[in-house]
């Protein structure tokens, strides 16, 4: 990533009207699938309780990626035995596709790890598919080696799929 473009690169916590924005494209983008109309819902809906906190980066006044923090057990599947007080479930990580492989969403992500070590997490868990390499080897690189758990996740749909957990410390960044 150049100097000059990230100077107009912002990694922020997001508001209800950015979130209501992302989402609205998000739909766009899968206009055959319910699953994100109910996800929509259920996002700005655990923002809006203190259960999650929503992160964006914004590249010249637009959203180009994300990732959410959820930090209430009880709005995660598979928490028991993953999560307490001290751990957050990372989850909901998107970067635009012609943004993808210049940085971005890493810049996002040490913003995200620094600002929950800041408000006393000290650990993050995130899943993965277990045939989905590509994403295990970049969450292994970005520190998540720790397998905590494996299980499956129920889409609003009915989808199931297999989910492993990996887990880091909030050290560093």
């Amino acid at each position: 990533m150049t100097s000059d473009i990230a100077h107009h690169y912002v990694c922020k916590i997001a508001s209800l009207e950015e979130m209501d924005r992302k989402w609205a494209y998000e739909i766009r983008q899968h206009p055959k699938n319910e699953n994100w109309i109910i996800w929509k819902q259920e996002a700005i809906r655990n923002a809006q309780a203190g259960k999650s906190i929503p992160y964006y980066g914004v590249l010249d006044g637009t959203v180009i990626c994300e990732a959410t923090a959820v930090i209430c057990p009880d709005a995660v599947q598979n928490s028991a035995g993953m999560m307490d007080e001290h751990t957050v479930y990372l989850c909901a990580f998107r970067t635009v596709k012609p943004f993808r492989g210049n940085g971005y969403f890493s810049k996002l992500l040490r913003f995200l790890l620094n600002d929950l070590k800041q408000k006393g997490f000290t650990n993050a868990v995130l899943g993965v598919e277990p045939k989905d390499e590509a994403n295990k080897e970049r969450y292994r690189h970005w520190g998540f080696t720790e397998h905590i758990q494996s299980g499956t996740e129920r889409f609003p749909d009915g989808t199931v799929i297999d989910v492993e957990y990996y887990g880091r410390q909030l050290s560093g960044g």
